[in-house]
């Protein structure tokens, strides 16, 4: 069980950083700002967006790691 839970716990925090890499930086969204668009498709409809869809798997992975890794030690 604990030998399942250590892999579990390398596959979450393997999602996380990918989810991470792939989000955009900021400095892209400043820069439409200095430009005047701000009133894009993609700023009308930011919750379906590739964007949210990473912000939301980054939330899970990092929630489901935390409960993973408090259960790893309450195993022992």
């Amino acid at each position: 069980m604990r030998t399942a839970m250590l892999v579990l716990e390398a596959i979450l925090g393997i999602v996380i950083i990918v989810s991470i890499l792939l989000q955009p930086t900021k400095a892209d969204a400043l820069s439409g700002l200095i430009q005047g668009q701000s009133d894009t498709f993609f700023a009308k409809n930011k919750s379906r967006t590739k964007e949210a869809m990473l912000v939301k798997i980054t939330f899970i992975a990092a929630l489901l790691f935390a409960v993973n890794t408090i259960a790893i030690n309450l195993i022992k």
